[in-house]
């Protein structure tokens, strides 16, 4: 089982919200999808976003769950909806004014960085830093397939995109990333 769980653990929160909500259970269909994802949804924000901020961002998500579920139109599976929402919950904290003057490192960075860091960091800690000098909406995409195991569908949901796109991005996306890892020396 992997990060997101199973699909036959999905298919049976799907099934107990769906009959909370059919019987006009609301609360209880969104204490039983809160409970259900807010373990995949957490560490998903927190490669989004410094701690502090994937905390307040996690409150955002559950009380627009809390607050959605009862519209939710069932066009997506749940956890890709909740995924879309805690997407949509990540960019309202990173569209702040505040945060607007904090810059990302250029992809080019992490080659300009010492070797001496690189070497003595080891691979694992080089290639972090590789995949976190990438702009955040492909760190999201790796994070979505990668860490949390979305399918494409799925993913086309929450970054309201198209499967066939993302996966071609996907592809040109890792073949960026091995290209980088090789001029570091990560691999060979």
């Amino acid at each position: 089982m992997g990060a997101g769980g199973s699909p036959g653990d999905w298919s049976a929160l799907e099934t107990r919200v769906r009959s909370h909500l059919e019987r006009g259970e609301h609360d209880a269909a969104a204490r039983a999808a809160i409970e259900r994802l807010n373990p995949a949804v957490l560490p998903y924000l927190c490669t989004r976003l410094a701690e502090a901020d994937a905390e307040e961002a996690l409150s955002i998500f559950q009380e627009s769950v809390w607050k959605d579920l009862p519209r939710f139109r069932w066009e997506c599976s749940l956890r890709a909806w909740g995924y879309r929402l805690a997407h949509h919950a990540s960019n309202r904290i990173l569209r702040r004014p505040h945060r607007r003057r904090e810059g990302r490192l250029p992809s080019s960075a992490a080659s300009r960085l010492p070797a001496s860091m690189r070497v003595a960091s080891g691979r694992h800690e080089g290639l972090a830093l590789l995949r976190a000098s990438l702009p955040s909406d492909e760190q999201e995409l790796l994070t979505l397939r990668v860490d949390r195991e979305l399918e494409w569908e799925e993913i086309a949901a929450v970054l309201d995109g198209n499967a066939p796109a993302l996966r071609k991005r996907y592809e040109r996306l890792t073949r960026k990333l091995e290209q980088m890892a090789r001029e570091q020396g990560l691999i060979d």
